[in-house]
């Protein structure tokens, strides 16, 4: 077990730091190309902080775990939305823009709905199996694409969107010789397929050391794994005063796994499905639910700190109900 613990963690640090320096590199590529900086944001740094999720669910879904592939994607997103947003109202009270509110969160809402009807085969259409098919992920991909159309056309109003994304944390990027942009961007993803490899496998280990579900573990350990950049991303946002990015960040991101990262990895290789994840999917949108909620509470579009604690309470009651689960 403890050599599975020992690969789980280098994998973690294999995957995000490969897609760190993906990014560095593919932008470094951009700005040699004369693209500007909030379009190296909008693009490739929101793509490179998605990478750890998809590249662990296409692995996954190839290894022939699906439970780690699904539990990933449900569980960042999750994590993202009571960790992460509640370790980021503790450090300062967020702002949330109101194009947020009024319209990603609710589109965050119908991509959990989507997906959850997508996978639910058996429950819907009394068909078995369960699961998201390569069609599926072709209807995923088409709300991916209306997403970003919907995203390219508040930069023309804004031309500073790209802050939504990891991208505004950085300095201007910065611009390396070609052969070295190049070698990075080769590195990173000879990192992210070596750092993905890892936890795939090392996951798979520990959920039959301990005989508990991949689910779980894909819920827990590899979930939280992949959403550190995120986590990162946002309380470094929130210390920095940046609070509405915090958000922003979180919520790309939750759109951008459902709709994105299953998308392309069910075209990859069709996923199975639990129906236990259902427990997960109703928790998920609850939650978001409940984010809207708490956004009218008190003073309008601020999350304040007793909101961000009432998050992290709730996420510890997550995980200790699904451990109960198994």
């Amino acid at each position: 077990m403890f050599p599975d613990i020992f690969y789980l963690i280098i994998g973690f640090i294999f995957l995000i730091k490969g897609a760190d320096i993906l990014v560095d590199g593919s932008s470094s590529i951009a700005k040699r190309f004369g693209l500007s900086t909030f379009f190296i944001g909008l693009t490739v740094v929101a793509f490179g902080t998605s990478m750890p999720e998809l590249v662990v669910s296409v692995l996954a879904s190839i290894e022939g775990s699906p439970g780690i592939a699904l539990g990933n994607i449900i569980g960042s997103n999750i994590s993202n939305t009571l960790l992460i947003l509640g370790a980021s109202a503790i450090v300062a009270p967020l702002v949330v823009k109101k194009t947020t509110v009024n319209k990603e969160i609710p589109f965050s809402l119908l991509a959990i709905l989507a997906v959850g009807f997508l996978v639910n085969d058996l429950l819907i259409d009394n068909c078995a199996p369960d699961g998201l098919t390569r069609i599926d992920g072709l209807v995923l991909i088409l709300f991916f694409a209306i997403f970003i159309y919907y995203t390219f056309g508040i930069s023309h109003e804004k031309e500073n969107i790209f802050k939504k994304t990891v991208g505004d944390l950085k300095d201007e990027p910065k611009e390396y010789p070609g052969w070295l942009a190049a070698v990075m961007i080769f590195g990173g993803l000879i990192c992210l397929a070596g750092g993905g490899q890892l936890i795939v496998n090392s996951a798979t280990n520990i959920s039959f050391y301990f005989g508990i579900s991949e689910a779980l573990v894909g819920l827990t350990i590899v979930a939280i794994g992949t959403s550190l950049p995120e986590l990162a991303a946002s309380v470094m946002a929130a210390r920095k005063g940046k609070t509405d990015i915090a958000v922003g960040n979180v919520i790309g991101s939750n759109i951008f796994n459902f709709v994105w990262v299953l998308g392309i990895s069910s075209l990859i290789k069709p996923i199975s499905y639990d129906a236990i994840l259902n427990a997960d999917f109703v928790v998920l949108f609850c939650v978001t639910i409940m984010l809207l909620f708490l956004i009218y509470v008190g003073k309008k579009n601020i999350l304040d700190k007793w909101e961000g604690s009432a998050l992290l309470c709730l996420y510890v009651f997550y995980i200790v109900f699904i451990i109960i689960r198994g």
